[in-house]
C-alpha cells in the first residue's frame, strides 16, 4: 500500500494500480525500456493490473516477467469495462494510468488518475479527466516512488 496526504486533494490509501498498455506503457507493442523494472519495484507496494485492447496481440508475452495481471478487453465499450474494473476493485483504492479515449473514464473513476503523453499523443477528454499529466510512463511511475512530487502538484 502506499499512503499520501496531500492538503486540499485528501489522503490516498492505494493498493492497487491500473494501466493501459499501448500508448501507455508500450509504442507499436513493444514496452518502452524500464518499464519492466519500474513495474517490478512498484509491485512491492501496489497490485498490478493491465488492461488493453492489445492491438499489437504482444502484451502476454512482452509482460510474462513483470508480475501483474494482464486483461485483454474486447472491441466494445472499453471505457466502460476499465472504468467498472476500476470500481470492482475499489475505486477508492486504485491508481489508474492510460492515455487514450477509452481511459478517460477509468482515470476519472480512480482514487488517483494519471495521464501520460508518449509518441501516441492523448486524448483530450483523458488529460480533462486525469488528475496529474506526465509526459512519459517513467515519470508517471516515479510519482509513486516519490510521492511528494504527487503533494507539489497536488495540494492547493
Amino acid at each position: 500500500m502506499i499512503h499520501i496526504e496531500i492538503p486540499d486533494f485528501g489522503a490516498l490509501n492505494l493498493e492497487h494500480i491500473v494501466l493501459d498498455y499501448n500508448g501507455t506503457l508500450a509504442v507499436d507493442g513493444l514496452p518502452i525500456d524500464g518499464v519492466a523494472a519500474a513495474l517490478a519495484r512498484l509491485s512491492e507496494q501496489l497490485t498490478v493490473h493491465i488492461l488493453t485492447a492489445d492491438t499489437f496481440g504482444r502484451v502476454k508475452t512482452e509482460m510474462a516477467d513483470v508480475p501483474c495481471t494482464v486483461t485483454v478487453l474486447g472491441a466494445d465499450q472499453q471505457d466502460r469495462a476499465k472504468e467498472a474494473f476500476v470500481r470492482q476493485l475499489g475505486a477508492d483504492t486504485v491508481v489508474a494510468v492510460g492515455n487514450g479515449r477509452n481511459d478517460r473514464r477509468m482515470l476519472r473513476a480512480a482514487a488517483l488518475g494519471i495521464a501520460v503523453i508518449l509518441t501516441e499523443g492523448a486524448s483530450g477528454l483523458t488529460i480533462q479527466e486525469a488528475d496529474v499529466v506526465a509526459t512519459d510512463i517513467l515519470s508517471a511511475l516515479e510519482l509513486l516512488a516519490r510521492p511528494l512530487r504527487l503533494v507539489a502538484t497536488l495540494r492547493s
